[in-house]
């Protein structure tokens, strides 16, 4: 039996924003804006609720991994690849 795939993606997080969306590529890191404040954690859940949407999967399916008072984080998406992830996002 073969474990599910699983994707680390690493994303740079601007909150505060006017808007939340996914910005595009900075070399091998995400860039993504969320209109939540960096306080308590709701920047952090808006960041996994965008990248689940983006994606097409489950919000559970997106975990923060590293990084959570950082704006440097690394994201865990359970059942995609790193290049089914990299496609679904436009890389």
């Amino acid at each position: 039996m073969t474990a599910a795939p699983a994707a680390t993606l690493t994303v740079k997080v601007v909150p505060g924003a006017s808007r939340s969306a996914v910005v595009g590529w900075l070399g091998e890191a995400l860039k993504v804006r969320v209109a939540a404040p960096p306080e308590r954690g709701k920047a952090n859940a808006a960041v996994l609720a965008l990248l689940a949407e983006a994606l097409g999967v489950p919000q559970q399916a997106v975990t923060l991994a590293a990084g959570p008072t950082s704006p440097r984080k690394t994201i865990r998406v359970e059942g995609l690849s790193n290049t089914e992830v990299r496609r679904r996002l436009g890389g």
